[in-house]
């Protein structure tokens, strides 16, 4: 399987509502666009987004002569990907660079720093995964399963230890050995903990004053928590200054719009979205052929 029909089989619950609007290609008219922003707003794209999208698409369809909802297919996947932030640089590519991935318990960090350093190892990139979540023991031996898998060495201290002191310690080891990508795991915190949040920034923090390197904070948000994934963003990213996204388990949701949602709310770009389980499956992020694959119209 390519990885186009990945990400449309990946997207496929998402995309069923759409298709009910776009059947046997309907005509365009005002109940079209009522159950198309409404079909927006439910997918979790957000009102907003929504009514913007709508409003942009009734204009380019009159001065167009679109007539057919199927004609909307694609003029409705390139407003989409309008609404998405441009990456200025992919932190994964663009090295030597260090990346701390945040997010609350259960998002798919640990998962998701596996599957980058393997990729990134499989490429010929020299690679150091510091494992700061200090709170839980399996966090640790799931990332050491990880790093034995992809010949990726992983940094750890006992359970308990400092956060911010593994940070430290993982990149003086990336400088005495040359690695080029730290991938830095930290513990899941819940967005409505203060005092978690300042233990976190605290992490960011030493990083970012110790290491030579860019450092890049990358929030991973599992796309089946919907609107709440949106709240929790928010938080990250008024305590952290966040850089960008990862947004995961694409493929266990209908509402794939929540991308959307909050890369446009808070203008953060996307580097990697999770549809499936294999290595495969987490993708690097192309607006448009996702939108393509989010509304159905040919990759």
């Amino acid at each position: 399987m390519g990885l186009a029909d990945r990400l449309r089989k990946g997207l496929e619950k998402s995309r069923e509502a759409l298709n009910q609007i776009f059947y046997m290609g309907g005509e365009v008219d005002e109940q079209f666009w009522e159950d198309l922003e409404d079909t927006l707003v439910m997918g979790d794209i957000g009102p907003e987004v929504a009514m913007k999208v709508v409003d942009d698409l009734r204009e380019l369809s009159a001065r167009q002569a679109l007539r057919t909802a199927d004609q909307m297919r694609e003029a409705l996947a390139k407003r989409l990907a309008e609404a998405f932030p441009a990456a200025d640089r992919d932190p994964f590519d663009d090295t030597p660079s260090c990346v701390i991935f945040v997010g609350i318990n259960g998002a798919g960090k640990t998962t998701t720093v596996g599957k980058l350093a393997g990729a990134a190892r499989e490429g010929g990139t020299s690679v150091l995964i510091g494992g700061a979540d200090t709170f839980r023991a399996a966090a640790i031996e799931q990332l050491k399963v990880w790093g034995d898998r992809s010949g990726v060495e992983v940094v750890t201290r006992e359970r308990g230890a400092d956060p911010a002191s593994v940070c430290y310690d993982v990149i003086e080891s990336a400088e005495k050995q040359g690695s080029e990508l730290v991938l830095l795991d930290t513990a899941g915190r819940l967005h409505t903990s203060p005092e978690l949040m300042r233990e976190l920034a605290k992490v960011v923090s030493v990083t970012r004053k110790r290491a030579q390197m860019p450092v890049t904070v990358v929030l991973v948000v599992d796309a089946t928590t919907g609107q709440n994934g949106l709240n929790q963003a928010k938080e990250f990213n008024e305590a952290l200054d966040l850089d960008g996204l990862i947004v995961t388990k694409l493929d266990g949701t209908s509402k794939g719009g929540i991308a959307v949602s909050i890369a446009s709310r808070l203008e953060l770009p996307i580097y990697r979205i999770g549809v499936g389980e294999s290595m495969e499956d987490l993708q690097r992020f192309d607006a448009l052929e996702f939108c393509r694959a989010l509304v159905g119209e040919s990759l």
